[in-house]
């Protein structure tokens, strides 16, 4: 399926090298670009052609329209694909393609802005008939006091408050009581106009002990919609993920009480990404109480990090999806044959049966001891778990390099397929115990996380699903 004269990666690490072997497998000419910092990184070599785009820090480098425009016209480009953060989301980076006449391996503009903008989405899903959190309507006035707690108490406490431009987790705090409000929101409209050039916030309120929950959907342009099944992701420091599984083995899908939540759950998600003409790979994110009551969170109109564990369970290759939508095509064969409704007819909720269960835990260099803190340093060894059918290594970096602190500190994702998911546990704990990371900082030995998340799956709340997006955390405070 060799749709694209070439293909330009725009990103780096392991998703860069993850998109490159499908298009291989594809028969895809690749060109990957990178910077100054990464110029022994392994999708430099994977690609057929490699580029510097500039020095390390991203501004200059990885988030440089200009310089990616430039890079892809002078070398034939016809086809563009962000992988996930980065320019993955950004509007004007896809229109500006759009210009070049070069295909963006995404959504539309119109719906990256629709999205993007926090407040928007929480719109777009109220018209589709999914209830966000109770929260604001619309962005706050940070200077109106008076304003502030009246949407405060009548929202109620805990609350959140959310940059309306964010994303994984910047730009947003819990707040607890009122007197912590102002200077939340203040914190939150500094950190949204610093990440993402927008200052206006929003509130939201808390749900406690709260479960993430998220579906995989695919959307071509001939008519089909599809839900690939859903992912718990709960395991989380710092709002960001660490631990990611499929599905979600959350006791409140139990039974066929729980079924029918399940299938709720994926209705939803394509009815709020049908409701805008969604097209290509995407994932609808969901907020969920422990009894199981459900919100919409967000749209995240990219490839996710944790793609691989729905890979894993059902069969598909998402990134072939994606390029197969980009082109004009519709969903491969396999994605429809395998949905658990037969067919696509009005009343049915076309998802895809998945088989067995996948658990992914992300290998940081950081110290959970020390409040999660980046440990940049060199890797003097580096050793993956043996080869195994089950088992799969996704690695932005080989031993000898270094790890900058220019960016995410993620080294590799380590994904593992079981028939149950406590054979999938089992086999994860197996693979970071045959996982070797000796990496050197400026004053010495530096830290993974690789025996946290061991510490994480040997957890009771692990075993019986139960933890939420505090867990984590509380139990590295515990070990400090």
């Amino acid at each position: 399926m060799n749709v694209f004269a070439k293909l330009l990666v725009a990103n780096r690490g392991e998703i860069a090298c993850r998109v490159i072997r499908t298009a291989k497998k594809l028969g895809i000419p690749t060109l990957a670009v990178f910077s100054e910092a990464d110029a022994s990184a392994p999708h430099v070599g994977l690609a057929d052609e490699a580029v510097c785009i500039g020095p390390a820090p991203v501004s200059e480098s990885y988030l440089s329209i200009e310089k990616l425009i430039l890079v892809a016209q002078s070398h034939g480009v016809t086809a563009v694909h962000p992988g996930y953060g980065l320019l993955s989301e950004n509007a004007k980076f896809a229109r500006a393609l759009a210009a070049a006449g070069i295909t963006f391996i995404g959504p539309s503009p119109e719906v990256l802005e629709a999205f993007g903008d926090k407040i928007k989405a929480r719109e777009v899903a109220r018209k589709a008939g999914v209830a966000p959190p109770p929260g604001t309507d619309g962005p706050i006035a940070i200077d109106d006091a008076d304003a502030l707690l009246r949407e405060a108490e009548r929202i109620g406490y805990p609350l959140l408050v959310k940059a309306a431009g964010g994303g994984g987790g910047i730009g947003m705090q819990v707040v607890l009581k009122e007197k912590q409000l102002q200077k939340a929101v203040l914190s939150c409209s500094d950190r949204g106009q610093s990440a993402f050039g927008d200052p206006r916030v929003y509130l939201e309120r808390y749900v406690n002990a709260p479960k993430h929950i998220e579906v995989q959907v695919l959307c071509d342009d001939h008519g089909h919609a599809i839900a690939v099944g859903d992912r718990e992701c709960s395991m989380q420091r710092r709002h960001q993920k660490i631990i990611e599984e499929a599905p979600s083995p959350a006791p409140f899908f139990a039974g066929e009480a729980g079924a029918r939540r399940r299938t709720a759950l994926h209705e939803s998600a394509l009815r709020i990404v049908t409701s805008v003409n969604y097209r290509g790979a995407g994932t609808v994110e969901f907020v969920a109480s422990a009894a199981g009551e459900l919100f919409f969170l967000e749209v995240n109109a990219r490839l996710q990090v944790e793609h691989c564990v729905t890979e894993m369970c059902s069969g598909l290759d998402l990134v072939e999806e994606q390029f197969r939508i980009a082109a004009g095509q519709p969903l491969s064969a396999r994605a429809l044959n395998s949905l658990q409704s037969g067919a696509l007819l009005s009343g049915t909720v076309p998802s895809v049966a998945l088989r067995g269960h996948s658990i992914e835990a992300r290998v940081y260099a950081e110290d959970p001891v020390r409040h999660f803190m980046p440990q940049p340093g060199h890797l003097k060894k580096l050793v993956w778990p043996r080869p195994e059918a089950w088992l799969r290594v996704e690695a932005g970096y080989t031993e000898g390099m270094e790890m900058t602190p220019y960016y995410d500190p993620m080294l590799a994702k380590l994904v593992v397929h079981g028939d149950t998911r406590q054979q999938a546990i089992e086999r994860l704990d197996q693979a970071l115990a045959e996982t070797t990371v000796e990496l050197v900082g400026a004053a010495g030995p530096a830290q993974t996380n690789i025996q946290f998340c061991r510490q994480l799956l040997a957890s009771s709340v692990f075993a019986d699903a139960t933890y939420d997006t505090s867990f984590a955390e509380t139990l590295a405070k515990g070990t400090r």
